[in-house]
């Protein structure tokens, strides 16, 4: 290992994402990407971007595609930052709000990511465990923190907190709450998000991602919503020009036709219950999912050697080897086809043990 790491680099555990295999006839339900393909929409605006207009540099601060998300959101065109992703917008708002032995807080289990993020700026961790019904642990809004993190709807769980719990949660921290909407979408209650509350609370900022209910996790689109003043502080760590011109086309694109996202979306909430169904039938506790993905759980049984055999058998599945969840499978709401061919498998090795 190079000896020019800072020390606390040179001891990071990375983040781990998902296995990203492409062979033909895989079935990829282990990253939480949408089956369906995005908007036609979307892809002749694509289209008619590839030009001699890619020898230009994009717009500074995206705004195109921040005046379409104003509209969309009903917001303000200033309560709004694009980022590439939102794994980029957390790692602005940790470079911004996160300093050496500052405490982060958040409940867990949950995004691992948040993690590698506070590590990096020499942060401490305070995590507190989620009640066996995920919902918002008590000790949160009582934490001696500078931040604190939200997934919600929570990954692995799928597990939704109401605008009603976030609300109560952001008048009582005295620090900055940041609620990872990244599945919200996928939400059966249409008013779940937290957006509305930034005109209230400007400790809170809300982001959301384009990578899963948009189906356009290829091209790393995220936004930030918050108070104008905390936006504008975002502003200046953010790159120079951090979304490239065909993601900010894609984005902007996609707002403009809800439509079919929301098509897509209730074609996966539809697989969503079948999917829960079927692994409840199988003997698996499986929370109530908000997302487009479930957590299938054995109760202290390792569940290793199922991921294991899914993965010969073609079908990926998340396995976190990980106290706390090894008892558990993470599994992306796929296609109908795809949704019976996994229960399939999993009959095979339940009967095959």
């Amino acid at each position: 290992m190079s000896p020019r790491l800072r020390p606390h680099i040179a001891r990071l555990h990375a983040y781990v994402p998902g296995e990203q295999i492409h062979a033909q006839g895989i079935i990829k339900l282990n990253t939480n990407e949408n089956p369906y393909r995005p908007s036609p929409r979307v892809m002749r605006a694509l289209r008619r971007a590839l030009d001699s207009s890619l020898r230009l540099y994009p717009e500074p601060l995206s705004d195109t595609l921040r005046n379409q998300a104003a509209v969309t959101y009903d917001v303000d065109a200033e309560n709004v930052l694009a980022g590439n992703g939102s794994d980029e917008l957390l790692s602005i708002l940790t470079r911004c709000l996160i300093g050496k032995g500052d405490r982060v807080a958040y409940p867990v289990p949950t995004y691992t990511l948040y993690d590698t993020l506070i590590e990096i700026q020499e942060g401490e961790s305070l995590t507190v465990d989620y009640p066996a019904d995920f919902s918002l642990p008590e000790s949160l809004a009582s934490a001696n923190a500078a931040l604190i993190f939200l997934c919600n709807p929570n990954s692995p769980s799928g597990t939704l907190l109401s605008r009603g719990a976030i609300e109560r949660l952001a008048a009582a921290f005295t620090g900055v709450l940041v609620v990872d909407e990244a599945y919200i979408d996928f939400a059966d209650d249409a008013d779940a998000s937290a957006i509305p509350l930034i005109r209230k609370f400007p400790n809170l900022v809300v982001l959301r991602s384009f990578s899963k209910s948009f189906s356009l996790a290829g091209m790393r689109i995220g936004l930030a919503f918050g108070a104008a003043e905390m936006i504008a502080g975002l502003m200046k760590v953010k790159d120079s020009y951090n979304l490239n011109r065909l993601s900010a086309v894609a984005a902007t694109a996609a707002l403009q036709d809800p439509v079919w996202m929301k098509r897509n979306v209730g074609r996966i909430q539809r697989a969503r219950r079948q999917l829960t169904r079927r692994l409840t039938k199988l003997g698996f506790y499986v929370p109530l999912s908000q997302a487009n993905f479930v957590l299938a759980q054995r109760r202290g049984r390792d569940l290793r050697e199922l991921y294991e055999h899914l993965k010969k058998r073609g079908i990926l599945v998340r396995y976190f080897d990980v106290p706390g969840l090894r008892d558990a499978l993470r599994i992306t709401v796929g296609t109908p086809p795809q949704v019976q061919a996994l229960a399939r498998e999993i009959e095979t090795a339940g009967s095959a043990s």
